[in-house]
């Protein structure tokens, strides 16, 4: 999954870049965008500006932007929501495809879904209470906090935590991937802090790429552990954390 989030944050950074080299946009990309509530758009695009869409608005097009945060209000409607610069956030019970930014953070409101993957290379992702992805979730740089929520797809990182507490259910496995030379220039010494909490459920494998601090709660449920690190190699723990 991360050479795919490499790939496509690239084609993102080039295709907007691109639309900044033709003057004829200038004057109506570099400014911020908001979508009132319940209103209907057909997408939003900026390049040096945020983009907000309020209460119960319906966008039946992508929202993208360069430098800048997407910010989704509660009830709304949205296709994929993109940045490179900038966060992405959802409120409560909305409805959207794929997020995804470079350098930033992604957090989803409780009871919210997203029909497609989440992706950051350098930012925290937050999934709460109640929330589901159709398909994985990743990051290469970053905390990764599933909270109640529910993961279609895999749960993968390079050099991030992983936290998954009050019952969060991951239905493929979760990866740590071993770090490569396309590691965005961050540090690859750190080891990475994978936590299972109680009651957390990893349908597939714990797949390790490399040496983590594995701590697994007693009352969770995982596929096994394999890779570099064995269940063996793991804490087992009582209470809500380690």
């Amino acid at each position: 999954m991360m050479a795919r989030i490499a790939s496509k944050s690239l084609f993102t950074v080039g295709l907007l870049i691109m639309l900044l080299s033709v003057p004829a946009f200038a004057g109506t990309i570099n400014k911020s965008i908001k979508i009132g509530a319940g209103e209907e758009s057909g997408g939003a695009t900026s390049v040096n500006g945020s983009i907000s869409v309020g209460e119960k608005a319906v966008v039946s097009g992508d929202i993208s932007t360069v430098n800048g945060t997407i910010r989704v209000d509660d009830g709304a409607s949205i296709e994929e929501a993109s940045t490179v610069n900038g966060g992405v956030r959802l409120g409560a019970s909305v409805q959207s495809d794929e997020l995804s930014t470079v350098n930033g953070s992604i957090q989803v409101g409780t009871r919210s879904y997203v029909d497609g993957e989440v992706s950051a290379v350098n930012g925290r992702i937050e999934l709460e209470k109640g929330v589901r992805v159709a398909e994985d979730v990743g990051n290469v740089n970053g905390q990764i906090e599933i909270s109640g929520a529910e993961v279609g797809g895999s749960l993968t990182t390079v050099n991030g935590d992983i936290e998954l507490t009050d019952a969060a259910v991951v239905k493929g496995d979760l990866v740590v991937e071993k770090p490569n030379n396309w590691n965005w220039g961050k540090s690859s010494s750190r080891i990475p802090r994978i936590v299972i909490g109680p009651g957390c459920v990893v349908e597939g494998e714990i797949r390790l790429e490399r040496e983590v601090e594995l701590f697994i709660s007693e009352t969770a449920e995982v596929g096994g552990v394999s890779g570099v690190m064995s269940m063996d190699d793991a804490v087992r723990f009582t209470g809500n954390k380690p």
